[in-house]
């Protein structure tokens, strides 16, 4: 299956901008089978994460146990990771991997410490107003798992946790068939020093998070990508705890110009399809020579690649080469669909950044790979997804910090706002907060 060209912005548009939301989200045929044969009746997606949530926060550790082994086919005993098994698997880590999850993570940490995470007090007079910064204390990160192994995702997430200062982080991952957590993953938490991980996976998961059971304590916040049931979960249980966000299925928009490299455009592309059928992969170009260089390029790699029947997928299905008049059709194209990440294949990438609105991640130039970013340069790679970008931001320290407003007023401050407190409660007709505030200067309303 081809990556499809299209002609021109307005039948770009028509194709790439529309609505992308989870309500519309419909399992496959298969998917359906699955969930009739799991809960003996045809259920959507939510109701069956609504049923596994219900269930956790009723049964606790008795419904992980269960609902571990109908879903993933994995009894479990321990649902706690040992220390000695983390420590085992670090040593059994090759030493290539332990050097680059090192590098990894220092390049992570450096850039998040960068982010301002402090209190501040302003006096004025005899009168004070500020803010009281403070770390959340328990977090849950969720790394996804079973068929393939994420420690970046570890690392993207529970490193800007520490460096805001979170003291208790939890960790949950699901295991395989035979209730192993992934080595590299394990490796992982070894080298950031976290010790409370969980062979838990989907919504079961989620909910052990948001309400807690025997062995999993209730946190403040969940963090990190999951696939459609984790996602649901997620949103489900927003409000007993924090969220990062609702994430779907990974965006690249690439915008490039005649100076770019046909063969860098089209691994990008590739690189991205092989993540999910449902990957979603753009380019909008003003070369039509370009554009055909690169349908050509990814047709000539892509029997290649070991998950080539991944990425035909995603590419015949969520895949385009949009073929625009100028970069000011691509930049508005792309503004308008709010990418995860947005990447400037072109001669002079750093003259369109002011004209970029809406990205979650902004890749300059080729050398800038977009799976670099995946993987070492720094930011936080998850980043918000399904146009969320328009208001949302990628995780960073902000994410695990509160914000306490502080107000101290003196006599002399007092005398001075109150009457214009009294004069707005008066006008809201909230009478009681006039006399209150009144009472401020010794007076009655």
């Amino acid at each position: 299956m081809s990556i499809p060209i299209i002609e021109g912005l307005a039948a770009g548009r028509e194709a790439l901008l529309r609505q992308r939301s989870l309500a519309q989200v419909d399992p496959s045929p298969e998917g359906a089978a699955s969930l009739r044969r799991l809960f003996g009746r045809q259920v959507t997606p939510q109701e069956a994460v609504d049923t596994i949530i219900a269930d956790v926060r009723q049964h606790g550790d008795i419904a992980l146990r269960q609902w571990t082994l109908r879903l993933d086919g994995t009894a479990l005993e321990d649902l706690a990771v040992s220390e000695g098994e983390i420590e085992a698997a670090y040593q059994e880590t090759p030493m290539a991997l332990r050097e680059a999850l090192f590098a990894a993570a220092g390049r992570i940490r450096a850039f998040h410490e960068k982010e301002p995470k402090g209190s501040w007090l302003a006096w004025e007079e005899d009168s004070a107003l500020g803010q009281i910064v403070r770390p959340l204390e328990r977090v849950g990160v969720y790394v996804p798992g079973g068929a393939a192994a994420y420690p970046s995702t570890l690392l993207m997430t529970a490193i800007p946790a520490q460096v805001a200062g979170v003291r208790e982080i939890l960790v949950t991952t699901p295991p395989d068939r035979e209730g192993q957590v992934a080595r590299s993953v394990l490796a992982a938490a070894r080298i950031l020093g976290l010790r409370r991980l969980y062979r838990i996976g989907g919504a079961q998961a989620i909910a052990a998070l948001a309400y807690g059971t025997e062995s999993i304590a209730q946190v403040d916040k969940i963090v990190g990508p999951g696939n459609l049931f984790v996602t649901l979960a997620k949103r489900s249980v927003y409000g007993q705890v924090g969220i990062d966000g609702l994430f779907g299925p990974t965006e690249t928009f690439i915008i490039a110009d005649e100076a770019a490299n046909p063969t860098i455009v089209a691994a990008d592309l590739l690189a991205q399809a092989e993540h999910d059928v449902l990957a979603s992969v753009v380019l909008a170009t003003s070369s039509r020579q370009l554009a055909y260089a690169v349908r050509a390029e990814v047709e000539r790699r892509l029997g290649a690649l070991e998950r080539r029947a991944i990425i035909a997928v995603a590419l015949g299905k969520r895949g385009a080469i949009v073929i625009v008049a100028d970069l000011e059709e691509a930049l508005g194209l792309a503004n308008d669909y709010a990418p995860e990440h947005l990447c400037l294949l072109t001669a002079q990438p750093w003259s369109l950044v002011d004209r970029v609105r809406n990205a979650g991640g902004l890749f300059l130039g080729e050398p800038a790979g977009e799976a670099l970013g995946d993987y070492i340069l720094g930011p936080s790679h998850s980043m918000p997804t399904g146009a969320t970008a328009r208001f949302a931001s990628p995780l960073r320290v902000a994410d695990f910090l509160k914000v306490t407003s502080l107000f101290s007023l003196g006599a002399a401050g007092a005398a001075r706002l109150a009457p214009y407190a009294v004069t707005l409660a008066q006008a809201e007709g909230l009478t009681a907060h006039g006399a209150a505030a009144a009472a401020r200067q010794g007076r009655v309303v």
